[in-house]
């Protein structure tokens, strides 16, 4: 294992953000704790105010590893982990933290995996993604790796040309066990290690988006900070990942979720494209309306409301809405 200057082996600290989802927590839990304390010295899972029963059943745990914070209000994912992540940091100091949200845990085995790579000496990285499936062993779209194309002629080419998302993606071959670890500029907050000098160097990701968009702000702020993120086959994660409806087709339930997903999209899209952003945004924005066709007709004038907020706080970089007011302004008469 990498060793640190006081000559002992590199300290990994977990942080956990939960919100009502105590069934998968738990496993989340079991799973991280069973790791020996050599490979993982502390899990801090964060509750983002739960009311399924999350507080009683953490509070009943007795493993002295295990470190709680109940949050008298739901942050979101966001809040939960940039304040999660300043709790760690501050109170503990640890040389990597590993990040996650509670329906996803590390595959067995993965973080010896990780300890193993900091074993081949000092990395010249300060993030690592690991290689991220579902539990029946398919790729996890939504935390699949990434390029900036904005920053990669050839990979912008590749896009622009019909590559589509598959353009600045990894494919399905760096996945494979024995593919070499590759370098990216973006990743999701399932499975990623961050060290301590991207902590003091990027600080903490944006908690004021509630929920989507935070990890790949952070992870481009990482790399606009002159670190190095890579991405690793050889650590692997699981995702029991259950948001979306429809297939492919990403119809969001509940349907407040569209207001973060375009607002927090367009903000992201502002940060990786810089002054191709308004170009950018003329051919996204009719797609986006387009999308309202796979909801129901009772739902459609509520997407529509929500995307049309969306795209005009975005474009005042306004992140002041409370959540109260996002899910009073989503419901859908005949639904409540």
């Amino acid at each position: 294992m990498q060793r640190t200057e006081n000559g002992q082996s590199a300290r990994l600290n977990a942080l956990v953000v939960t919100f009502n989802r105590l069934d998968q927590l738990q496993v989340t839990v079991a799973r991280l704790l069973d790791s020996p304390a050599v490979e993982l010295e502390r899990v801090l899972v964060f509750d983002n105010a739960s009311t399924d029963g999350t507080r009683e059943w953490l509070d009943a745990q007795s493993d002295p590893r295990l470190e709680v914070v109940h949050n008298p209000v739901n942050l979101g994912g966001a809040g939960g982990f940039e304040a999660g992540m300043r709790l760690v940091h501050d109170r503990h100091d640890p040389d990597w933290l590993l990040i996650m949200d509670d329906d996803a845990r590390p595959e067995p085995g993965a973080l010896a995996a990780f300890h193993a790579r900091l074993s081949e000496g000092t990395p010249d990285w300060d993030g690592l993604a690991t290689a991220v499936r579902y539990p029946a062993g398919g790729i996890c779209e939504m935390n699949r790796p990434w390029l900036n194309p904005f920053w990669h002629p050839k990979v912008f080419l590749r896009v622009l040309f019909g590559g589509g998302r598959a353009g600045y993606h990894l494919p399905d071959s760096a996945f494979e066990p024995t593919a070499a670890p590759c370098e990216i500029d973006g990743t999701s907050f399932v499975g990623l290690f961050v060290s301590r000098k991207a902590m003091q160097l990027a600080g903490f990701p944006p908690g004021n988006l509630f929920i989507y968009g935070d990890d790949v702000l952070y992870t481009l702020a990482i790399r606009k900070a002159g670190l190095k993120l890579t991405f690793d086959p050889t650590v692997r994660y699981e995702h029991d990942f259950r948001t979306f409806s429809g297939g492919t087709l990403r119809v969001y339930k509940p349907l407040w979720k569209v207001y973060y997903n375009y607002r927090n999209g367009l903000l992201m899209y502002h940060e990786a494209s810089g002054p191709l952003f308004w170009p950018l945004i003329c051919l996204l924005i009719p797609k986006w309306f387009r999308l309202g066709r796979h909801y129901t007709e009772a739902q459609r004038p509520v997407f529509r409301r929500l995307l049309k907020l969306a795209i005009r706080d975005a474009l005042l970089r306004d992140t002041h809405r409370s959540h109260a007011e996002i899910q009073a302004l989503a419901r859908v008469p005949g639904e409540d």
